[in-house]
């Protein structure tokens, strides 16, 4: 099992504590799960207090044992209820914070209103795109692990191959493919940040089916097996002459990639296959553009125009109202990190941001064709970290 190093947390402490003195905050209070592991290591039940100078103070609820194990910060200590929050920081010698940062775009709100009669003397704001951030940017340490998950994605997308016969259903395919990538040491855990968003493994999705929208933030969706799922693999057996799209994301040590291709048994019509590979041409040339001080929305902005271009707009990242105005997203311990690459967002790409770049056309009736690959952008643009043939493969 990989812990993360202490020198690892206390890069990222100091990264949050120059943005709560830049906006005069006293301290962070964090709670959600991905945010917790990012800066103590653990996601057992607990509470993270950041001060703005100083040492964090860890109060672990349940396991406190665990907890003790898997963080390398120094102060880890017990709490039975959050009641005890202003003692405990009191305890250890911590001024009661004036003005007190929060996850506020993922807190319950019942929650939020125990923590405001809790620190009912201390002015609470959001403190999540500070933290959001600091996460864009990844350490070497992260991206190490990146590169240990790729070869991994690579090799479930590769592995349907194995698997692929006209007449299995979406699921039972869907299932074989995941049974390869639980051997290879998938968490089957996906985190999203976005509220009510969830995924399993990700779409292994075909023909007509795959270009039924979704409640999903994205350009795929897939019926699933029931309304109360609305999403992905379904019991349709797979047709010859189709394209089955492999959306899927590979999760290791918590850091995911995310990846799509296309396979067919037979072949497909030759519409498909020419936006498919314009869905390339459009990948690469968002690659040469996607360099450091770039904004997501120029890059949305160039392949839109490129897509109207070579005459596809009608399709690109959806069909009519479904449309998506987003190409790419950022990947990390979430599936849906900084930068978006979306109509009218300027945040800059940045070296060190690890990139999801995925241009797709849906066909109502037919299927989705198109492309998706995690990137590292570096000094010299983006540099791809999955490398599986990006034609549509034939079966």
């Amino acid at each position: 099992m990989m812990y993360t190093p202490k020198s690892e947390l206390e890069s990222r402490i100091r990264k949050l504590q120059v943005h709560l003195a830049t906006d005069d905050l006293d301290g962070a209070l964090i709670l959600q799960n991905t945010d917790l592991f990012y800066f103590s290591g653990t996601i057992q039940q607990a509470h993270l207090y950041v001060p703005v100078e100083g040492q964090p103070l860890l109060m672990a609820r349940r396991s406190l044992a665990r907890a003790r194990q898997e963080s390398a910060l120094e102060h880890v200590v017990p709490m039975s209820s959050p009641r005890q929050l202003p003692a405990l920081l009191q305890e250890h010698g911590y001024a009661s914070p004036r003005r007190l940062g929060m996850e506020l775009d993922v807190l319950p709100t019942n929650l939020f209103f125990t923590y405001q009669k809790i620190w009912s003397g201390a002015a609470i704001s959001d403190i999540s795109h500070q933290i959001r951030l600091v996460r864009a940017i990844k350490s070497p340490y992260e991206i190490a692990i990146l590169r240990r998950a790729a070869p991994l994605a690579d090799a479930v997308i590769r592995s349907i191959t194995d698997f692929l016969r006209e007449g299995v259903s979406g699921v039972e395919l869907a299932g074989q493919v995941e049974a390869v990538a639980r051997r290879l040491g998938h968490q089957g855990i996906i985190r999203m940040r976005l509220w009510n968003n969830e995924m399993f493994y990700g779409h292994l999705i075909a023909g007509d089916e795959a270009a039924v929208p979704s409640f999903l933030s994205s350009p795929t969706g897939g019926t699933g097996l029931s309304p109360a799922i609305a999403q992905g693999a379904s019991q349709r057996p797979i047709r010859r002459n189709e394209p089955v799209l492999l959306d899927y994301v590979f999760a290791l040590d918590g850091y995911l990639i995310d990846q799509t291709r296309v396979f067919a048994l037979g072949g497909l019509p030759d519409e498909l296959v020419a936006g498919h590979n314009a869905m390339i041409e459009i990948h690469q040339a968002l690659g040469v553009a996607a360099q450091p001080s770039t904004t997501g929305g120029e890059l949305y902005d160039l392949a839109v125009r490129l897509a109207t271009e070579l005459g596809y707009e009608a399709h690109f990242m959806g069909h009519g109202d479904e449309r998506i105005n987003f190409v790419g997203h950022g990947v990390g311990l979430e599936l849906d990190e900084y930068p978006f690459l979306a109509r009218g967002q300027d945040m800059p790409l940045e070296q060190g941001m690890v990139i999801a770049l995925e241009p797709k056309l849906v066909y109502p009736g037919l299927g989705v064709v198109g492309i998706e690959n995690t990137l590292l952008v570096t000094d010299d643009g983006l540099e791809s970290l999955t490398l599986c043939e990006e034609d549509i493969v034939i079966v």
